[in-house]
C-alpha cells in the first residue's frame, strides 16, 4: 500500500464541532466514526499516514454554492470579514484541541520532515497544523509567533473571503481567479515573517493579485495546496496555466483537490463524478508543471468528493488508477509524499 501524505483537510472542523454538539471527537477520531472523511480506521485503511490539519474559522452561516443558473453557472457572494476577537477564540480552541488529540495518541504534531518520516514509520498519523484564512492572527502579528510556537508550520492568509491580509476568490463558475485586489500591506508583513519563521505559504484561496504578490515577496517555493487545472475546470479557485507556470519555475507544488465542483468539466457540485475526471487533472499537471511538482490535497471533511473515492480509505482508488494509466512507483512516490516533504522542507529551512 502507498503512504500518502495529503496537502489539506478539515478534519479539526469537524472535530471541533462534534465537542460543541457535546460529542466525543477523541473517541471518534481514534476508533473511528460513519462522520465526514477521515479517522484513525479509514486514514490506515487508504494509506493516509499523515497531512496537513488546517484551523479554519468557519462562516457564521453553513457555506453553500449559488443555485446554477439553466447553463450551470453560479457565484456565490463572499462572506463578510470576521471579527478577529471570535476567531481567535475558535482558533485557539482548535489548536488546543490538536494538541489533545495528540496527547490521547490520535497522532503526532510534525514540526519538522524529520519528524514526519518518524511518525510515518511507526504507523502514526503525521499531522501538521495549517491555518486556512489568518482572521484570527492580528496585524502587529503577535498571535503567529505564539501559534508557530504550538506547531504551525503552514498558512494560507485568506480563505474564500477578504480580511485584513488580503483578498480571497469566491466559488464562481465560470470565472477567472482574477477577481479583486491582492496582498494588503498587513499581508506583505504576514508573508515577511512567514519566511523568517520558516511557515508554509499557501495560495489556495488567494486572488490571482494575490498570487503574484506572493510570488514577488516570497523566498519559498510557490505553493497551492488543494487546487487543480483551470484549463479543465475553469472556477475562480483552479489556478491557470500562467500560475502554474510560474509554481514550476519556483520548485513548487500543486495538491490535487478532490472536491468535485473543482474536477468536472462542468463545474457541478455532484458526488457522482469519476476518477477520469481526476486523473485528467492529474496528468494535465503533470505535463504542464513535471512530476515533481505534482501531489495530493484532497481537502477531505471540506468538499464534496466523488464516491467513487468517499472517504480517506478510497485514497489507493486513485493511486491504482494511476499506476494503471502507466505511472511508475517512482512516480507514485513523489506524488503520494515526497514532493510534499520536499517542498515543507525547503519552507522550513531544512
Amino acid at each position: 500500500m502507498d503512504m500518502v501524505f495529503d496537502g489539506h483537510n478539515d478534519v479539526l472542523l469537524r472535530l471541533w464541532r462534534e465537542r460543541q454538539e457535546g460529542g466525543n471527537p477523541f473517541r471518534d477520531f481514534i476508533e473511528g466514526t460513519s462522520a465526514g472523511h477521515i479517522d484513525l480506521p479509514r486514514a490506515r485503511r487508504g494509506g493516509l499516514s499523515g497531512g496537513l490539519c488546517a484551523i479554519y474559522i468557519p462562516s457564521p452561516h453553513d457555506f453553500n454554492l449559488k443555485h446554477p443558473d439553466a447553463n450551470g453557472h453560479y457565484e456565490t457572494p463572499l462572506d463578510p470579514p470576521l471579527e478577529r476577537q471570535s476567531s481567535l477564540d475558535i482558533a485557539l480552541g482548535m489548536a488546543a484541541l490538536a494538541q489533545q488529540v495528540e496527547r490521547a495518541g490520535g497522532w503526532k504534531l510534525c514540526r519538522s520532515t524529520a519528524d514526519i518520516r518518524s511518525a510515518m514509520a511507526d504507523n502514526v498519523f503525521a499531522a501538521v497544523l495549517h491555518m486556512e484564512g489568518c482572521e484570527a492572527i492580528g496585524a502587529d502579528l503577535d498571535a503567529l509567533e505564539v501559534f508557530y510556537a504550538a506547531g504551525l508550520r503552514s498558512l494560507g492568509p485568506v480563505w474564500s473571503r477578504h480580511n485584513i491580509f488580503g483578498h480571497g476568490v469566491p466559488f464562481a463558475y465560470p470565472s477567472s481567479p482574477d477577481t479583486g485586489p491582492g496582498l494588503t500591506a498587513a499581508g506583505d508583513a504576514l508573508v515577511k515573517a512567514c519566511n523568517e519563521l520558516g511557515i508554509l505559504i499557501d495560495l489556495a484561496h488567494i486572488t490571482e493579485k494575490g498570487f503574484w504578490d506572493v510570488a514577488r515577496l516570497s523566498d519559498q517555493p510557490l505553493i497551492a495546496s488543494h487546487t487543480n487545472a483551470h484549463a479543465l475546470t475553469p472556477v475562480a479557485r483552479n489556478l491557470t496555466d500562467k500560475q502554474l507556470d510560474a509554481i514550476k519555475e519556483s520548485q513548487g507544488l500543486v495538491g490535487l483537490n478532490y472536491a468535485v465542483t473543482m474536477l468536472r468539466a462542468d463545474g457541478a457540485d455532484n458526488a457522482d463524478t469519476p476518477l477520469s475526471d481526476m486523473l485528467r487533472h492529474i496528468d494535465y499537471l503533470v505535463e504542464r508543471i513535471g512530476i515533481d511538482c505534482v501531489a495530493l490535497g484532497s481537502d477531505f471533511d471540506g468538499a464534496t468528493i466523488p464516491e467513487i473515492i468517499g472517504d480517506a480509505s478510497g485514497n489507493q482508488r486513485l493511486i491504482e488508477a494511476l499506476r494503471d494509466r502507466g505511472y511508475g512507483q517512482a512516480d507514485l512516490d513523489k506524488i503520494c509524499r515526497e514532493n510534499w516533504l520536499r517542498v515543507l522542507g525547503s519552507a522550513w529551512h531544512e
